[in-house]
């Protein structure tokens, strides 16, 4: 009667074999659900709900429940929470740097606190950063630590490589350094293609000019004087005042195939369809010298520092020594044809030629014969040129049959690099402010084309002229080329960029040198510097006899880019 009392007081109906006690233990249990005016397990009306037992019920089940009572659905609060998903931010990429227990010394009281602050660190980074943070964590730091730190570190947050990335098709290894730097040498942007202008920026009639593959009309000095060859008459056109001056007239009976300003540009010879060689000063417009010796015309010069060289239909190379009154010192014998190219190395040390039988032949100052047969041309070599940035390197150019451009080491006859144009080499020059030369062409595309050397990518191709581009000169400073064609035009371009800088220091020459010797040795000074800088350009740009000193300048622009 007493348990049937009680019950009557709750208001419930228990069965007999449950209590009060029992029914409170049980919903203390389910707990874990948010709390509400009344319980998810009871009915609206208080009712006992048989469907559903308290053990059987999950969060989602209480969930529903909860919201379809009026009372429970003001007081519910887990419809409208927004829980992020972490696994897409990336937030693994960051940890927090553990503070070594030696770092940080107990506070008093603590008594073995340490292990408790640990736990927390744990716990307060879990929560942060999801129950996942340990495994992205484990590879970056290491050892089981998020991050592997040092006492020195006094930072809280530290920036780690995301080590996926690399599997990405987007990474790429040779950006990132290994230490996951940027490395200094792969991120440098590439340096922009120098812009060449591809029009001339100057055009001078040449009336009479010849359209002849064998001849040699115009040469630049270095004091900026341009002279042409215009039939029986050579003409002189000053660069800085456009002044123009006719040099000599050779007559009806004669006439102009070459013309070459020595090295100091103060004289000029002239090579004649009679075969003469004459010598004019081009200061004065004064004939010095006449010297004969070939046979017929003399299509090509070249200066050496004391020697001239000149070529001849008749086959023959000459050496002539202004410092004697024998018209030749000597006779080179090797061509089979015409000889149609010369050019003397920068040293002095070697004389190239290139003649109409295909044959590239190099000579030497102490003998008859040619130290070199080069043979694999297919066509007229004319187009021959050293370079002035490395000792020994021979470029040459064959005509219409052939079109190539050859490369050849002089030291052992060994040909370097063969690049096909497309169409017939006329002329050759190197710049020598930086490592590249230019080549003119004849049939069938009478182009002027800029090659980067050594690897002969092409950096600029002209076009204006309307017939085969025969002559080339380059003006002293080094940027500026003429070409001239049988369309009797003279074309100036800006193609080579000026040099950067120089570094000047002055030399004081012994006074146990005798002064008679100092010419000697100034033109000994020059001869070694051409024959042994690579990275810089060094020469005599002045001498005071005053001091005994010379100046000496050398470019810091580099030879190789």
């Amino acid at each position: 009667m007493e348990s049937t009392t009680q019950r009557r007081k709750s208001g419930i109906n228990l069965p007999s074999t449950m209590s009060e006690t029992s029914l409170r233990l049980h919903t203390t249990t389910t707990s874990s659900a948010p709390s509400s005016s009344s319980s998810p397990l009871l009915g609206g009306n208080g009712a006992p709900n048989n469907l559903f037992s308290p053990r059987s019920m999950s969060p989602r089940t209480i969930s529903n429940l909860s919201s379809s009572s009026p009372s429970s659905r003001s007081g519910s609060s887990c419809s409208d929470r927004f829980i992020p998903c972490r696994s897409s931010s990336r937030l693994h990429t960051f940890g927090l740097v553990e503070k070594s227990p030696a770092a940080s010394p107990a506070k008093d009281g603590a008594g073995g606190g340490g292990g408790g602050s640990e736990a927390y660190n744990r716990l307060l980074r879990t929560e942060l950063f999801g129950a996942d943070f340990g495994c992205f964590s484990s590879y970056a730091g290491g050892q089981g630590s998020p991050l592997s730190s040092s006492p020195s570190s006094k930072n809280m947050l530290r920036f780690k490589t995301d080590q996926s990335g690399l599997n990405s098709p987007y990474s790429s290894p040779s950006i990132l350094g290994g230490d996951g730097g940027f490395s200094s040498e792969n991120t440098t942007p590439p340096k922009p293609p120098r812009k060449v202008p591809k029009t001339p920026h100057k055009v001078l009639d040449a009336p009479s000019l010849q359209d002849d593959f064998y001849l040699n009309l115009v040469d630049w000095s270095s004091q900026n004087v341009l002279a042409v060859g215009l039939g029986t008459c050579v003409y002189l056109w000053t660069a800085t005042t456009s002044k123009v001056t006719k040099l000599c007239d050779l007559g009806p009976n004669d006439g102009v195939c070459s013309v070459q300003w020595t090295r100091e540009g103060s004289y000029i010879s002239i090579g004649t369809s009679l075969g003469q060689v004459q010598v004019w000063d081009g200061t004065q417009c004064k004939r010095v010298r006449t010297m004969s010796g070939h046979q017929t015309r003399t299509g090509v010069l070249a200066w050496s520092s004391r020697i001239l060289s000149s070529g001849s239909r008749d086959r023959n190379i000459l050496q002539h020594d202004l410092r004697v009154p024998n018209d030749f010192v000597s006779k080179l014998v090797g061509h089979k044809s015409e000889v149609c190219g010369l050019k003397w190395s920068h040293d002095d040390r070697e004389l190239a030629s290139g003649g109409n039988d295909n044959q590239l032949l190099v000579w030497n100052q102490h003998s008859q014969q040619p130290i070199l047969k080069l043979t694999e041309h297919t066509a007229a070599v004319k187009a021959i040129a050293w370079s002035p940035h490395q000792s020994g390197l021979l470029a040459s150019g064959g005509g219409t049959a052939d079109r190539c451009i050859r490369f050849w080491n002089t030291t052992n006859g060994n040909q370097l690099n063969s690049v096909d144009t497309g169409s017939q080499v006329c002329n050759l020059a190197w710049s020598k402010n930086v490592n590249e030369l230019v080549s003119t062409h004849g049939y069938s595309q009478n182009q002027i084309m800029v090659w980067k050397y050594p690897s002969m990518a092409k950096v600029a191709t002209l076009t204006g002229h309307s017939l085969r581009v025969l002559y080339l000169a380059m003006s002293p400073d080094g940027q500026t080329i003429v070409t001239g064609a049988g369309d009797e035009t003279l074309r100036f371009w800006n193609i080579f960029p000026s040099v950067k800088t120089t570094v000047s220091e002055a030399i004081t020459i012994p006074d146990e040198i005798e002064p008679s010797l100092e010419p000697f040795c100034i033109r000994e000074f020059q001869r070694f510097s051409c024959q042994n800088f690579k990275r810089f350009s060094t020469f005599v740009s002045g001498y005071s006899q005053g001091h005994r000193s010379l100046v000496i300048r050398e470019n810091s622009h580099s030879m190789t880019d």
